[in-house]
């Protein structure tokens, strides 16, 4: 967690009309320790269908990451061998797990380097919960509380939904956030780079900073709105009477998600504040004393975790994972073909082409019919397009875009893009092919879309050649599919 405070907004709510059946309440809870493990209490059907999450597994991530450090001069630090490190191991699991992972670079923050972002596929696209945290730590220590806990945490529950392979409805996003110790700069780097299209998109983002400490508490963001409702009905139903995270207010990952309008919660188990007595008596743990008695200190390692409290925090973040994605109803889609006449065989309508460019002319075959698209070809500069608007449906699992592409060409070298076709959904470009990719016979080619769930744009495919030796691209039976 990031030392110096800042402002905190109000959260929106979005997480409404949740009814949660709770288990029979202990009267107390037991002191955390570093040894006991307590397992939750799931007497309800929606509690008995989430997973209970392995400790043993998580804190074996901790051992990894702390092993990292080790190697890497001592730290995790975002922008060092040992940050680098860390992610790649993350990276690692959740694509041999099935994950769509991709890294974001985040040249404006203060030790440039990577945030990790890993999206399950299913659910709809325009439906997204998030459950971030950061990958980073200080250079003082291997950062093992602050911030593995959090990150292993995370990374065991996404392991966990990928082997059970729910039906999903809501689209589950995890994210490992670099450079959050130099002033939460990787998460605010990640909501600046999101049109107001996509931030609409996220319906909850959950963060989860330091779940481990030695001395900790039971400490929710935001913890009566109705966003933080399924944490706080998990921890509610082992009797530990959860508090709002006063300390963490405006110091983590949650806070530029917050600021943009975003609802946002999670779990904190507490950073250099001292417990009250009363916190000691419902909790357990030394009365003024700091929750972690290590926290940016070199001594943050593997023996400065609670299993108690790790358990507890990684158990309730899969309560809420089923909770908010798996357990709530059942999306509407109004899927099908959104591109029409993408045989080409009904004239240009609703097409818009550059002259000659959908034909039936013997040069080139159409894969199926008469008629096709056929760009460039001309051995000149020359620069030739084809579009159609569309309207893509909202609440789908999937959006494919899918075409047939034949790709002729004179040019002889094997190293060197001279003539290129650009495909584009409004001003993004899914992909480039150019005379490299020349090949016999068409060749189906397919592109994920649903980022542009519920939004209406042009699809747009631009050719162009440069001065000498022909390629041309043929394009036939072009189809969007949202189902």
């Amino acid at each position: 967690m990031r030392g110096r405070t800042l402002s905190a907004g109000i959260a929106l709510a979005v997480f409404a009309g949740m009814t949660v059946p709770l288990a029979a309440q202990p009267a107390t809870a037991s002191p955390p320790t570093a040894t006991t493990v307590t397992r939750p209490i799931a007497a309800s059907a929606a509690a008995l269908a989430a997973p209970d999450i392995s400790i043993t597994n998580v804190q074996a991530h901790l051992t990894q990451f702390n092993a990292i450090a080790t190697s890497n001069g001592g730290n995790r630090r975002a922008g060092s061998a040992g940050y680098t490190a860390s992610l790649n191991y993350v990276k690692t699991r959740l694509q041999s797990a099935g994950y769509t992972v991709s890294e974001q670079y985040c040249s404006s923050c203060r030790y440039p380097s990577n945030n990790l972002i890993a999206e399950w596929p299913g659910g709809p696209a325009d439906q997204v919960v998030i459950f971030g945290a950061h990958l980073d730590g200080v250079s003082a220590g291997p950062g093992i509380n602050d911030n593995a806990t959090g990150s292993s945490t995370l990374l065991e529950n996404a392991l966990v939904l990928a082997a059970q392979n729910p039906t999903v409805t809501k689209r589950v996003r995890f994210a490992w956030w670099t450079d959050e110790e130099q002033g939460l700069n990787g998460s605010r780097f990640y909501v600046n780079s999101l049109s107001a299209t996509q931030r609409g998109y996220i319906k909850g983002y959950y963060n989860f900073d330091m779940v481990g400490s030695t001395n900790g508490g039971y400490f929710i963001n935001r913890v009566t709105s109705t966003t933080a409702a399924p944490l706080k009905a998990y921890w509610d139903s082992l009797g530990l009477q959860p508090e709002e995270n006063v300390e963490g207010q405006g110091r983590s990952d949650d806070y530029y998600f917050q600021q943009a309008g975003i609802p946002t919660s999670g779990y904190a188990a507490g950073a250099s504040a001292r417990k009250t007595s009363a916190q000691a008596a419902k909790w357990g743990g030394t009365a003024n004393s700091a929750y972690d008695p290590c926290y940016h200190r070199s001594c943050d390692t593997t023996a400065n975790v609670s299993a108690t409290v790790l358990n507890r925090a990684a158990d309730g973040v899969a309560y809420a994972l089923w909770q908010l994605a798996v357990g709530g109803g059942t999306p509407t889609c109004t899927g099908g073909q959104v591109v029409a006449n993408g045989g080409f065989e009904s004239g240009s309508t609703p097409w818009t082409a550059s002259s000659g460019v959908i034909t039936n002319a013997s040069g080139q075959p159409a894969r199926t019919g008469s008629y096709k698209a056929w760009l460039n070809g001309f051995g000149t500069t020359r620069t030739e397009s084809l579009s159609q608007s569309v309207t893509l449906p909202a609440g789908c699992s999937t959006y494919t875009l899918s075409f047939w592409l034949h790709i002729d060409t004179a040019e002889t070298t094997s190293s060197t893009a001279y003539d290129r076709l650009t495909v584009q959904a409004g001003s993004t470009t899914l992909a480039t092919y150019s005379n490299l990719n020349a090949a016999t016979g068409y060749v189906q080619r397919s592109l994920n879309v649903g980022a542009f769930a519920g939004q209406t744009v042009t699809l747009r495919f631009t050719g162009t050649e440069d001065s000498s030796l022909q390629t041309t691209f043929v394009i036939d039976d072009v189809t969007l599919q949202a189902s």
